[in-house]
């Protein structure tokens, strides 16, 4: 019988060993686990409504808290996105990581949503927005970019804060040096626009395979970081305890990451980020001639992207709110009051105005 150390404990060596031992018995308990508790939570739910009084008008929630959930045409792309606020409040545009989508931010939006106009996206290949294949649909983080760029020309957000992590920052980063005019404010949560953020052992094998392109045995080595137990390390790593992530968040993402293909396209993306480090100058150049006002909330014990990748922003920028969280790379899972508290503060200072 095979066993293995908590997800917490593994080294990113023991993640890519084990990158052979996902099986179909493993995604199949994982679908099952998903659907119990979806069953178990509309349970609840029909026995919590049976049993409470129906909200008078004045109690209950208005349209501008509620999370909406919508899809729009971008090109030949369904792009899915979660909104919530009024669109006459200030927006802010939630980029969010890998392996996830914007259920990261499942309870950041309705904690910002009564000041301002929330929406969050998925990219092509992630989360609920289109799928296509690789040979209709080249995932770049150039193409990631210029479809958010279009999304929100489709939605109309002339101005907006952004709030980047892990793979949100590069995308982000390349809207706000292609359009400054209408960054308002950036939040950076995890997110790396330093050469220092990705000197540590993580990279490692991913920067072998950008040396080595074409190689099979490259990007072989790296599978291991598509399955169910890595992305489960990703949210509990670093983590104070671990008994405050719920387990939904990976088990949503493990499932959406096991369809058919995604693996493949995953590994092009991995091999995409390589195209990031060349543009760190240009985004560098853009916070010292732009100065957008920066809160940094950084999951301190990230080994992704530790502190290391968060000190050089002080180089750069004059107007900038800087903190360390106790947390690890999804650092919404276990302080998004926190982190919701300092949003709050920092885009009522610089935003709320605009």
């Amino acid at each position: 019988m095979l066993t293995c150390p908590p997800s917490s404990n593994l080294t990113v060596q023991q993640l890519l060993q084990g990158g052979a031992i996902m099986t179909r018995t493993t995604t199949i308990a994982l679908a099952l686990s998903l659907f119990a508790a979806t069953v178990f939570t509309v349970g609840l739910t029909n026995s919590a409504a049976a049993e409470k009084p129906t909200p008078s008008r004045s109690t209950a929630r208005s349209d501008e808290v509620r999370v909406f959930y919508k899809r729009v045409k971008v090109g030949d792309l369904d792009i899915f996105y979660r909104k919530a606020g009024s669109k006459n409040a200030p927006t802010v545009l939630l980029l969010h990581g890998f392996p996830t989508s914007s259920q990261m931010f499942r309870n950041l939006i309705p904690a910002l949503a009564d000041r301002y106009h929330v929406v969050a996206p998925d990219y092509p290949g992630f989360g609920h927005s289109s799928m296509p294949p690789r040979d209709k649909f080249a995932y770049t983080f150039n193409n990631l970019a210029k479809v958010i760029d279009q999304f929100t020309d489709k939605l109309g957000l002339k101005k907006y804060a952004l709030y980047v992590q892990d793979y949100g920052a590069p995308i982000g980063y390349r809207l706000a040096v292609d359009h400054p005019e209408r960054i308002t404010a950036i939040v950076v949560q995890n997110g790396n626009a330093y050469d220092e953020g990705l000197d540590n052992e993580f990279w490692k094998p991913i920067k072998e395979y950008w040396k080595n392109p074409t190689s099979k045995e490259k990007r072989d080595a790296i599978r291991g970081l598509l399955t169910y137990e890595s992305t489960k390390w990703q949210y509990t790593t670093g983590v104070k305890n671990p008994e405050l992530v719920s387990p939904d968040g990976a088990a949503e993402d493990q499932f959406l990451l096991d369809r058919k293909g995604n693996d493949e396209i995953q590994l092009d993306l991995f091999l995409s980020y390589g195209s990031n480090p060349p543009l760190y100058p240009k985004w560098q150049e853009y916070f010292r001639k732009h100065q957008p006002p920066m809160l940094i909330a950084w999951g301190k014990n990230d080994q992704i992207f530790p502190p290391a990748g968060a000190e050089p922003y002080k180089r750069d920028l004059k107007t900038l709110d800087y903190h360390l969280v106790d947390a690890g790379h999804f650092a919404l899972e276990t302080d998004g009051d926190t982190i919701a508290k300092l949003m709050r503060e920092f885009l009522g200072k610089h935003v709320a105005k605009n």
